[in-house]
């Protein structure tokens, strides 16, 4: 039985597991999208997050210590160089997982993770969304009297 045992072992031993989690993180750090099945992204999700929450730090401790997790020297080196940079002032939440649909061999459950802040699309929408909350239309300010009998613009173009 599995009572309490929240690891999925994703049918492998030990040993195989950890390769292949360690193989799929240094495809994710690499190429920031890898696609994959649901419960290998979801298990991916668990294994690099605290590499990457690691990776901010750059010391050589932490160096050594990710580079035991990932045994390639490329993807560290990536990581923190490039990657350590944008995630830099995210207190967490490093990767997103969308689901794409069936596998068509297996009808397999397919996913993509991908490192959120790498995703350019997104980045340019939330930009266009800032920039089109702060150009919202207001009305005009409205014309007061003087006592004089002259008319006298309010300064600013808000009424509030």
């Amino acid at each position: 039985m599995r009572h309490g045992k929240k690891n999925n072992h994703l049918g492998r031993k030990e040993a195989h597991r950890y390769s292949l989690l360690s193989n799929l993180a240094i495809s994710l750090i690499t190429h920031k999208r890898i696609f994959t099945t649901v419960a290998k992204a979801k298990a991916l999700r668990t294994y690099v997050e605290p590499l990457l929450t690691k990776s901010k730090d750059d010391s050589t401790h932490s160096r050594r210590v990710v580079f035991s997790y990932l045994q390639s020297k490329d993807a560290v080196t990536e990581l923190f160089r490039e990657v350590s940079q944008k995630i830099a002032d995210r207190p967490g939440g490093y990767t997103r997982i969308i689901k794409v649909g069936n596998r068509p061999g297996d009808a397999a459950e397919m996913a993509m993770i991908e490192l959120v802040d790498f995703n350019a699309n997104l980045q340019k929408e939330k930009g266009g969304k800032k920039a089109a909350a702060k150009t919202t239309r207001r009305s005009r300010a409205k014309k007061t009297t003087t006592k004089a009998g002259g008319t006298d613009e309010a300064k600013g173009d808000t009424a509030e």
